[in-house]
């Protein structure tokens, strides 16, 4: 039968009893905390997976606190991996103060969809615990329909992990939560930058050019070039030079040999032998040059700070000679141990020249940055100005250079920065050249896979054969 006409099983006015009775108990006995939504950035279609969000919006309300004794869940847990954290809080929130005061002021992108009500995924900062925790699940029907309606929400939120999502909602509490998780990478920056220096030096009876004859096969590293003496007894008046090994085909063969010292005095073309580096084959003859001057070699005098990419070695052309008659030098830059910042190592001999009278003044051409500007800003993104690529700021260190990035590849497909590059801060405007880009996680608990690997290679050899045998 119908229900009784003269009981109204809840009128609007007894529900608005209801909800401001909540609303005032709540404001009294719970705790402020900020509700974050999270925004669904990259969305696959198919199986509707989140590839990439982001938590640039806050808003303060009250909360009731239901875990009076303390954090639910699993607790703290000893895995393989270390210490996890499974830390549970559950949370009641009115429903009527979300609709009113939340969702209406909620901002939606270009095509980013946003709830008008709590969703799993959604973020809470605790403020007691000062910890972010993640929403699991929505009870939006718990008391069930009393006087016919809803009044709360209850989140039961759990101790959130962080997988590279973008954060940043303006409130440092919230946002240097995760300044140290995530994958994040590190650029060495150039700082300061400062002009390599060398000398050259010239002789008679040099190696004019090294012709290979034979790349050789099977080598596993570069291989030792080894040059006859020279018959003057003077000092660095033997030749030398290195072997640069390339991969085709999966086999690694002599690419090219490059002089490091052309010597001086030879009367007749010495002979030249190319051992070790595990393959055989490789065969070279050279041609030398009796008539006159030439480059024998450079000496580096200052290796200069902050080359990201290989400096032009500039040689004027000789005063008793032609443009032909010019040498070549060929820079190479490594790392420095003392101040980690590239420099200029050695200068190798590509052409010795001809008709130089005396030895010519050698000029190395500038880093890419001489003096970098500005600080980089906890947070804001930055964007390398040839790759384009885009990060965003963990740390900045402007003593040792060292800027640790995460988030690489948020505004490109190009997912590294080029050496020699400036990196520019998009909001603090800063910009210095990168020296080396390090995309190797160093704070990532888990990422060991490399030294799991080169273990494994020591226990089983695949070199071989198959220790597993043939099927």
């Amino acid at each position: 039968m119908a229900l009784n006409p003269f009981f109204l099983q809840g009128s609007q006015g007894e529900q608005r009893l209801v909800q401001d009775l909540i609303n005032e108990q709540l404001q009294i006995y719970g705790v402020e905390i900020t509700f974050i939504p999270r925004k669904f950035v990259n969305q696959a279609t198919i199986i509707e997976e989140v590839q990439a969000s982001k938590f640039d919006d806050n808003f303060a309300i009250e909360a009731y606190v239901e875990n009076f004794d303390g954090y639910a869940g699993a607790g703290d847990v000893l895995t393989k991996f270390g210490m996890s954290l499974r830390d549970e809080v559950t949370l009641t929130i009115s429903k009527e103060r979300f609709e009113e005061f939340i969702a209406p002021f909620m901002n939606a992108d270009d095509d980013i969809t946003l709830a008008s009500r709590p969703r799993e995924g959604d973020l809470v900062f605790f403020p007691l615990g000062q910890r972010l925790f993640e929403i699991k699940f929505v009870e939006h029907e718990d008391p069930f329909y009393q006087l016919g309606s809803t009044y709360v929400y209850k989140l039961k939120c759990e101790l959130f992990e962080y997988e590279d999502e973008v954060i940043d909602t303006s409130i440092e509490a919230i946002d240097t939560q995760v300044a140290e998780d995530g994958y994040i990478a590190e650029l060495k920056l150039v700082g300061v930058g400062r002009t390599a220096t060398a000398s050259a030096f010239v002789g008679t009876g040099y190696i004019r050019e090294i012709f290979l004859n034979n790349d050789g096969f099977n080598y596993t590293s570069n291989p030792t070039v080894a040059i006859t003496t020279s018959p003057s007894s003077f000092n660095l008046s033997d030749a030398t030079a290195v072997a640069i090994t390339t991969e085709r085909a999966g086999m690694k063969s002599v690419e090219k040999i490059l002089i490091t010292n052309a010597g001086f005095g030879y009367t007749e073309a010495p002979t030249i032998t190319i051992s070790g580096g595990g393959g055989s084959g490789a065969a070279a003859t050279c041609s030398i040059n009796t008539s006159s001057n030439g480059i024998v070699r450079f000496d580096v005098t200052d290796g200069g700070v902050g080359f990201g990419t290989v400096p032009v070695v500039n040689i004027p052309v000789p005063n008793a000679g032609v443009a032909s008659d010019r040498a070549v030098g060929l820079a190479s830059i490594g790392v420095d141990d003392s101040t980690g910042f590239n420099e200029v190592k050695s200068i190798f001999v590509s052409n010795p020249g001809a008709a130089y009278t005396s030895a010519p003044t050698i000029t190395i051409s500038d880093p890419e940055t001489i003096s970098g500007i500005g600080t980089y800003f906890y947070n804001e993104v930055v964007q390398g100005m040839r790759s384009g690529t885009q990060a965003r700021v963990k740390n900045w260190d402007q003593d040792t250079g060292i800027l640790k990035i995460g988030n690489v590849g948020i505004g490109t497909t190009t997912l590294g920065f080029f050496p020699g590059e400036d990196i520019k801060g998009l909001e603090s405007g800063a910009l210095f050249s990168v020296s080396t880009f390090d995309e190797d996680n160093t704070t990532d608990k888990y990422n060991e896979g490399d030294i799991f690997e080169s273990e494994a290679d020591l226990l089983i050899d695949f070199t071989e054969s198959n220790p597993f045998g043939s099927f």
